[in-house]
């Protein structure tokens, strides 16, 4: 779905004002885009998209985590993949300031590489807006070892500067 009214609001209710029991609604919603079922019933793992340490204490709960446990709560691996450090915050951010903060910013943790390697792995994230993180987080999952990545969001915003 396109991140614009009436669902931006109720992701920035989800994300940003400690609603996490949207995430049941919201993943439901998901399950609706017409490969979102193929995708999860052939993946052998469930990976969120991590937050950086301080947007965790920031908000409480990582918003893709919540959605990855409702669309597949026994594959959902959450500390699979990790993410170096604080990055700055993204909003209003440009393309290339999207790409150079995220750059090499995600790691899977060296024992869970053997739950990734060779598997269909799922990446769920709630928001994608050039595509820099989930690049990035796609990038640390190949090199673990993922045979195939698929990248699921519940919303893509419509950036100026997206496709640039």
């Amino acid at each position: 779905m396109s991140y614009t009214f009436p669902w931006s609001g109720c992701i920035a209710r989800f994300k940003f004002q400690a609603e996490p029991s949207l995430a049941r609604a919201l993943a439901h919603l998901m399950r609706h885009a017409p490969w979102v079922e193929p995708a999860l019933d052939a993946a052998k793992v469930v990976v969120p998209m991590p937050l950086s340490p301080t947007r965790l204490r920031e908000r409480g709960f990582n918003q893709a985590l919540e959605l990855a446990r409702h669309l597949a709560p026994h594959k959902t691996h959450a500390l699979t993949l990790l993410r170096r450090g604080d990055s700055a915050h993204q909003v209003g951010a440009s393309r290339q300031d999207r790409l150079d903060h995220v750059r090499d910013a995600f790691w899977v943790a060296p024992e869970r590489v053997s739950i990734v390697r060779d598997q269909r792995v799922v990446l769920v994230d709630d928001v994608m807006t050039t595509g820099a993180s989930l690049f990035e987080a796609a990038r640390a999952l190949r090199a673990a070892g993922a045979a195939h990545i698929k990248g699921l969001v519940l919303a893509r915003t419509e950036s100026r500067d997206a496709g640039e």
